[in-house]
């Protein structure tokens, strides 16, 4: 907290002014996080395999940016949020249950087009290619390879396509 308040130039003490705790302030990171989610190039022009890779291509970029060795935050607070308590475990369900939907709609899209073979829900698929990029972005952060989040999603995309 002393760097966050220092990094704010505020005294420490006014944290409290705004976040009850600090599962708040971190619950509060999760909802900021997910709402900066770009998921504009889900609803572009391209082939709906083709916006789902630029998607992910975008988050694997503000993964990196960030430098591969913290990962993804998402990733960080879901294996933190066991112990991180049930508001920062709710954020993180919403967030991730927003990104699913955003998915499954472009994946349905697919489906009617011809370009993904039929097979298990949407709601499904989508959620296997996020634990497919968030499983490479956790391994990534071990192996220190920028790389592996887009290399597991890759295959998964490639999957899918008739």
């Amino acid at each position: 907290m002393q760097d966050i308040a220092a990094a704010a130039e505020v005294p420490k003490g006014s944290f409290y002014n705004h976040f009850r705790s600090k599962k708040e302030l971190a619950a509060e990171i999760v909802r900021r996080y997910g709402a900066a989610t770009e998921f504009g190039m889900l609803a572009g022009d391209a082939s709906p395999v083709g916006r789902l890779r630029a998607h992910f291509v975008a988050q694997a970029d503000r993964t990196r940016s960030t430098g591969v060795e913290f990962g993804c935050l998402l990733v960080t607070m879901a294996s933190d949020a066991p112990t991180a308590g049930e508001e920062v475990r709710h954020a993180v369900r919403e967030t991730i249950e927003a990104w699913t939907d955003a998915l499954a709609a472009v994946i349905e899209e697919g489906r009617q087009t011809g370009e993904i073979r039929p097979g298990p829900s949407a709601r499904e698929v989508a959620a296997f290619l996020i634990d497919a990029f968030e499983g490479g972005a956790l391994r990534g952060k071990a192996t220190e390879d920028d790389t592996a989040s887009m290399r597991s999603l890759n295959l998964a995309l490639d999957s899918l396509q008739r």
